[in-house]
């Protein structure tokens, strides 16, 4: 579970490096706590320096600056979550993957583990952009 003031690691393609939960949307029973799967709002603390070379097109570029305010999915966390059949899964850092205005990820790409609660939770287009589902 995250809380507010949480930092994260961002693991698509928009140039995002790490963001900061801000607000847990529409989860009002757990007082501002997210689980994977959740929709949250991020503010990006850090972000890749955008380039402007002649030789590059911007559609493959950064797609966000720091201090840019937008939602994302959270997609692994450090506490431990607890499947139906027993088993406890539990990830080494806290990570989201940013959303653009169609709640579709905003990203291409996806870098890194992300928890196979998202298929329950309706994300399965993130899942299939992840290189490896746990």
């Amino acid at each position: 579970m995250l809380g507010l003031k949480a930092t994260m690691a961002v693991i698509d393609n928009t140039g995002a490096l790490v963001a900061e939960c801000v607000n847990v949307l529409k989860n009002p029973t757990r007082h501002g706590l997210a689980r994977v799967g959740d929709e949250i709002v991020v503010v990006v603390q850090k972000a890749r320096p955008i380039t402007n070379v002649a030789g590059q097109s911007s559609a493959g570029g950064n797609k966000v600056r720091r201090g840019d305010v937008r939602h994302a999915v959270v997609v692994r966390t450090k506490k431990e979550m607890t499947r139906p059949d027993g088993r406890t899964v539990r990830f080494d850092d806290n990570a989201c993957v940013l959303l653009n205005n169609k709640r579709e990820p905003a990203g291409t790409r996806i870098n890194g583990v992300v928890a196979a609660e998202l298929r329950q939770a309706g994300w399965s287009k993130i899942l299939a952009l992840a290189p490896k589902v746990v």
